[in-house]
């Protein structure tokens, strides 16, 4: 058996810049962090030879193509497995919410794999093949960010360039800027669930019309990035956050609504420096970023239930190998 454990992901500022659109035109960058909040993915051989995959569905198929979970599927055909093979997950997080389980999910498929395989895999080929897959192959309207932030781990700023490359630059902050950080970041549940697609199709379409909002957001994961290098964690960091949602906010009608724009309100005004709604938009999680003497005034305005976290420095890592069990 492999059990592999990947991170899922906050993202703090340029996050809607990694998708092609974009980055093809202005260049593309995001400063996220991981999180101790992950997917574990179970491989195992299976005494027959059919696929046997366990997710919010039980599917049972005599071979690959027949399987309806796309991203197993075409995992499963990149690293050769034809068969006799059992595949399960279990998610810290629900889908859907807007901290990248999707992509967290590809990767830790992908590494559980090829681990199984004989082969280990690098975070950058590991986030190179999740794109691949859910990007190339699959099609589906989203970025790079995700995938990335979940097989490197840690606190990062990541440069997606028009030639497709993405460069990786790990910030380090001192112990202290890193207690701080995590004892300053919130986390609130919005109860809302969506399909991120849906909202990035829109912007997709809109893209052309929006370049001028793009690169300010840009420029704000650049600044954020420079910021944090070189001064550590100073009062920028709340302030760049809202500023990259203010803009987000231009880039499709479905990113929120009237109830997520009256929680985030409420936070703002009970004290927070700074605040954003994570992922691609339209529900899941809204992050704050608050001094500890306004946190409590924060918690009764949001009136939502709040996740502690930390940051996660490993990304996708096989946690557990019983190498008998490999087919190499």
């Amino acid at each position: 058996m492999i059990i592999t454990r990947t991170p899922l992901r906050v993202s703090f500022a340029g996050g809607g810049t990694d998708i092609c659109d974009c980055y093809k035109t202005n260049g593309g960058a995001v400063v996220s962090a991981a999180v101790n909040k992950y997917i574990y993915i179970t491989v195992n051989k299976k005494f027959d030879n059919n696929i046997r995959v366990s997710y919010s569905k039980i599917e049972v198929v005599p071979t690959v193509e027949e399987l309806r979970h796309d991203i197993v599927r075409e995992c499963l055909k990149l690293a050769g497995i034809t068969g006799g093979i059992e595949i399960t997950s279990i998610s810290d997080i629900p889908s859907g919410t807007g901290l990248g389980t999707s992509s967290a999910f590809t990767v830790g498929v992908l590494n559980a794999l090829f681990y199984y395989t004989g082969q280990s895999l690098t975070p950058k080929q590991l986030s190179e093949l999740a794109c691949k897959v859910e990007i190339d192959i699959l099609g589906h309207p989203i970025g790079k960010q995700d995938q990335y932030a979940s097989a490197y781990g840690g606190l990062n700023y990541f440069e997606f360039n028009p030639d497709d490359t993405v460069e990786r630059r790990k910030i380090s902050l001192s112990d202290t800027d890193v207690k701080k950080l995590e004892n300053s970041l919130m986390l609130f549940y919005t109860g809302i669930k969506r399909s991120a697609d849906e909202v990035l199709i829109e912007q997709k379409h809109n893209t052309p019309a929006k370049l001028d909002s793009l690169r300010c957001m840009k420029s704000l994961a650049d600044e954020m990035y420079t910021e944090l290098s070189e001064k550590g964690l100073t009062p920028f960091f709340g302030k760049a956050i809202s500023l990259g949602w203010e803009k987000k906010r231009e880039l499709a009608s479905s990113i929120t609504s009237s109830e997520i724009d009256e929680k985030y309100v409420a936070g703002m005004n009970a004290g927070a420096a700074g605040g954003k709604l994570l992922g691609a938009g339209g529900g899941g999680f809204l992050l704050f970023y608050c001094d500890g003497q306004y946190q409590e005034q924060v918690r009764r305005a949001v009136n939502l239930p709040q996740t502690p976290f930390r940051i996660e420095t490993l990304g996708s890592t096989v946690v557990f190998a019983d190498n008998d069990h490999r087919i190499s």
